[in-house]
């Protein structure tokens, strides 16, 4: 199922109640495996919990639904994806026991091109992704107490030390990793054992895939997230600092 965003007030626990629950999980959970993290986050969070994902692959989905079926999965539709991700979105929807939710920007591509001039990603990515992702996602995620992602710590340097559970100071909820120890072939082996939809993008080259314009392919034993943003000296969109 597909669905838009649904802002209504949820039921929250304050700041300083879900920063102790992110305290006791981080300490609960620094060695835990996937299944028991994302039981623990079933059981926290029940009716307030989000799943970020990008579309590359639904293992997340996938592992977090086996604990918390119909739970909330926020695709951030910048209107920029390659077809291969929207289809993957779509299949997923279908397919997986989630309810897939579209978070768009305020203005539309060919409002962004009005107001700011075409090809903004060419001349300020940082703009743009603030603009496309980062806003619209802290948007979204008023009314949840956590949210999920699928960071690894393998992915990138400054990915190197995210923890399994933090409290995530900027959007005022718990932030939890399941998978942040993951390897990319425990994460492909995970995909193929289960028969998960998949981005066909990841067979092709592509490791790491964000907005069309600004990802390449990876030649092999690059860095898998040197295909985003190829030419500029920025790795992250900015959801994750």
């Amino acid at each position: 199922m597909t669905t838009t965003p649904d802002t209504a007030a949820r039921s929250r626990r304050n700041s300083d109640e879900l920063r102790a629950l992110a305290e006791t999980g981080a300490r609960y959970l620094r060695d835990a495996d996937a299944y028991v993290v994302a039981a623990w986050a079933a059981e926290n969070f029940p009716g307030t919990l989000a799943v970020a994902c990008s579309m590359a692959d639904s293992v997340l989905p996938h592992v977090i639904s086996r604990f918390a079926p119909g739970v909330d999965v926020l695709f951030l539709d910048t209107g920029y994806h390659f077809p291969e991700t929207l289809g993957t979105r779509d299949v997923v929807a279908a397919t997986l026991p989630v309810t897939v939710v579209d978070v768009r920007p305020m203005l539309t591509v060919a409002e962004q091109d009005a107001e700011y001039g075409e090809r903004l990603y060419d001349r300020d990515p940082a703009a743009c992704c603030r603009m496309r992702k980062v806003e619209p996602l802290a948007g979204a995620l008023q009314g949840y107490e956590a949210w999920v992602t699928g960071v690894r710590r393998e992915e990138s340097p400054t990915r190197a030390d995210a923890p399994v559970v933090t409290f995530d100071e900027r959007h005022g909820l718990v932030k939890i990793n399941p998978l942040v120890a993951w390897t990319f072939d425990e994460l492909v082996g995970y995909s193929e054992r289960h028969r998960l939809p998949v981005n066909l993008l990841m067979l092709d080259g592509y490791p790491s895939i964000g907005c069309a314009p600004c990802t390449r392919p990876v030649a092999p034993g690059e860095d898998p997230r040197s295909g985003r943003w190829a030419g500029f000296a920025k790795t992250e969109c900015g959801i994750h600092l």
